[in-house]
């Protein structure tokens, strides 16, 4: 087990109806203003927006709203945000929404409490600030950013797309409801849980000794989620199903399954660079083919590591040839995110070979060289596995 800090601030508030609580919890924390923060307009359309609107009323805080966060957030729109806080001199930021909204809520956070232009924070990681603190109304369960350290901003005009972690944006208040992702698409039902699938294999898969307390609740998450994602987009108001997805989506990515490990994160940086390039393409959905092809090019470096894998979460037979079943547990993986609806190839992305090199001068910005922990990837490397996704 490696060394570690841990810190988890996040108050959840989880079931039926919670969401009508967020003014009396905000109060109790001492809000007394806070910019509410929002995706497109299904949140309006569904009512949600205006029992918010009531229950900050009832409480008595006042609130400045901006809408129109998008997926894959831009940065433009965060600059409006850190200016509304500024200028109204807001104190909370609430995110109503999914992982999109939330991250945008985080930078806008962070972005409040500089001086300098908030974009720099990404290109430096600097985390010696104060931010504001953030409360957050869950409508999509997949990201974890709910309760997680981690942002994720585009920034259109320099065609980039990278994260920024810092402890201190983790939401201190987190009201999860399942009910509210009743009525979510089916693509984006099934595209956050590979998303918290791909999550939990970034964390499994690192050049590290198993480290059985965290490999072993991992493997829990893994299989929970191959369970319940089915049932969800067979049964979208089956309260259960909904709700030990929504709970696994915070659990895949608040960190926990992750400590004492070194984790990967190859994959996720390389569909960062996906998503920059066209960002109409769903985060999950570019998971879905990404960590195939990054298994089917790593996984000869330790393939007791996939075969154990694919035992527990899979229910692959020992063959007697470890080799095989690591193999058998790359395709299982295929498999699960087809059987969702996911993509398997690139081309289904309408992403071309040609696309590959404009790639790699970002990814190498972002994620330096070589990167990853599983196999230590250098930019020739990133275009193999780009490939063997085509």
């Amino acid at each position: 087990m490696q060394n570690f800090e841990f810190v988890s601030p996040t108050q959840f508030v989880f079931g039926r109806g919670v969401e009508e609580q967020v003014g009396q919890k905000l109060a109790a924390a001492g809000a007394k203003s806070c910019l509410l923060h929002f995706g497109g307009q299904s949140a309006v359309k569904s009512g949600l927006i205006d029992r918010i609107r009531a229950s900050l009323d009832a409480a008595g805080i006042a609130y400045v709203e901006l809408g129109g966060v998008r997926p894959n957030p831009e940065i433009s729109l965060v600059r409006q945000g850190v200016r509304l806080c500024k200028e109204r001199g807001l104190d909370w930021v609430l995110a109503v929404g999914g992982g999109s909204v939330i991250d945008s809520a985080k930078a806008i956070a962070n972005g409040a409490c500089i001086d300098e232009d908030v974009w720099t924070l990404f290109e430096t990681k600097r985390v010696d600030h104060e931010v504001l603190p953030i409360a957050v109304v869950l409508t999509i369960p997949a990201a974890g950013s709910e309760a997680s350290k981690n942002t994720v901003i585009s920034n259109d005009e320099l065609g980039r797309k990278t994260g920024y972690a810092n402890n201190a944006h983790r939401p201190r208040l987190a009201f999860m409801n399942p009910e509210l992702t009743y009525t979510l698409p089916e693509y984006q039902t099934a595209a956050g849980c590979t998303d918290m699938f791909a999550h939990l294999l970034e964390r499994f898969f690192d050049n590290c000794e198993p480290v059985p307390v965290t490999d072993n609740l991992n493997l829990s998450l893994m299989k929970t989620v191959r369970t319940f994602a089915p049932v969800v987009l067979e049964e979208p108001e089956n309260y259960e199903a909904r709700a030990n997805i929504m709970w696994a989506g915070m659990l895949c990515h608040q960190g926990l399954a992750g400590v004492g490990r070194v984790e990967d994160w190859a994959t996720h940086g390389l569909e960062h660079e996906l998503s920059a390039l066209k960002p109409e393409i769903t985060h999950g959905a570019g998971l879905a083919v990404l960590f195939p092809a990054w298994m089917e090019y790593v996984h000869e470096l330790n393939p007791g590591r996939f075969a154990q894998y694919g035992y527990e979460v899979f229910g692959v037979a020992p063959s007697g040839d470890v080799l095989l079943d690591a193999q058998a547990a790359i395709d299982q993986t295929r498999m699960f995110f087809a059987s969702l609806g996911m993509p398997t190839t690139l081309e289904e992305l309408n992403v071309e070979e040609a696309d590959i090199e404009s790639m790699i001068p970002t990814l190498k910005a972002n994620k330096g060289e070589p990167f990853g922990s599983f196999m230590r990837l250098t930019m020739d490397d990133a275009r193999q596995i780009y490939r063997l996704a085509l």
